[in-house]
């Protein structure tokens, strides 16, 4: 069973997928996780989950990097790709299929449709030539841990998740073992993210319990949402951050992470801004729900429309 992580330096990270140059939403996260690691002058890391190829957009992760470098947001060592680490991902998938915790499934999506994907059984009637491998979920596996700022929060993953997948059929690596098996390798001691991870979060203290690994602390930040309430990512309004003029975004997301306006509004250039935004920087000030509006952040020009 896994236990909390031990009294160590403050260790953070922002792990972008490079489906896509860096928008308002990421750069709240990039910037919430930022300000959270030097508030307690800890590190901050940048890994790179491109482990997605088919979704994977040619030149993203270049000019994602490109961006948090033109904001200021340099990470403390060297930037890690996921698509370099598959023989840590096949280290841990080999632990859990000999400890009999993992298991290879001949299921479809089509044959899973009548439980809402929701695998608790096999119910292939054929060998697959490309099966995926599962994380055998308990029926007693009900997760419940306290996110610094959703509160506590409680997921029965047999019921609502059942055993997810660990190696995807197109042999992919599940971004669940991934994420698991580069927090722990790196040290990660606090995962700061956005709020639409937070349902994922019990697999992966689950993936952490089955693997003997730490648990780290987690903060999920709100999301950015348009006007009509839809996440920016998939809205219209996603459109790229522009690195060429940095700080009216960077006063949007310090707006969307809750702190006050004016602390940055004297600053002219990005090290004058960043610097003050870690002096003002209250984390008891971030939103608890799990979105909030870009609509009253637009006429900053948060996103360019270029």
């Amino acid at each position: 069973m896994s236990t909390p992580a031990p009294a160590t330096p403050y260790r953070g990270r922002f792990a972008p997928s490079p489906t896509g140059d860096l928008h308002a939403g990421s750069l709240l996260a990039a910037f919430g996780s930022w300000l959270l690691a030097r508030h307690a002058g800890g590190e901050w890391l940048v890994r790179m989950e491109d482990v997605d190829a088919p979704r994977e957009v040619p030149g993203a992760a270049r000019r994602q990097l490109a961006a948090l470098a033109a904001f200021g947001l340099h990470p403390d060592r060297t930037v890690v790709f996921q698509s370099q680490r598959g023989a840590l991902y096949q280290a841990a998938l080999d632990r859990l299929l000999a400890s009999g915790q993992a298991f290879v499934c001949h299921c479809s999506r089509a044959a899973l449709g009548a439980t809402r994907g929701i695998h608790r059984t096999c119910v292939a009637t054929a060998p697959r030539a490309d099966p995926a491998v599962r994380l055998r979920v308990p029926d007693t596996a009900v997760i419940a841990f306290d996110d610094a700022i959703q509160g506590p929060q409680r997921q029965d993953v047999a019921r609502e998740v059942g055993d997810f997948v660990l190696r995807r059929a197109d042999d992919c690596w599940a971004y669940q073992l991934a994420v698991v098996v580069d927090d722990a390798e790196q040290g990660i001691t606090d995962v700061v993210r956005g709020a639409d991870l937070l349902d994922s979060t019990p697999r992966q203290i689950l993936l952490q319990q089955a693997l003997g690994l730490p648990r780290p602390r987690y903060a999920h930040l709100p999301l950015v949402l348009d006007a009509h309430g839809r996440k920016l990512s998939k809205s219209d309004a996603a459109h790229p951050v522009d690195p060429a003029d940095p700080l009216p975004a960077l006063r949007g997301a310090w707006a969307a992470l809750g702190q006050p306006p004016h602390a940055l509004s004297a600053a002219a250039d990005v090290p004058t801004m960043l610097a003050a935004a870690r002096t003002h920087f209250d984390p008891r000030r971030i939103p608890a729900g799990a979105a909030t509006k870009v609509a009253a952040m637009q006429h900053q020009n948060f996103t360019t429309r270029g």
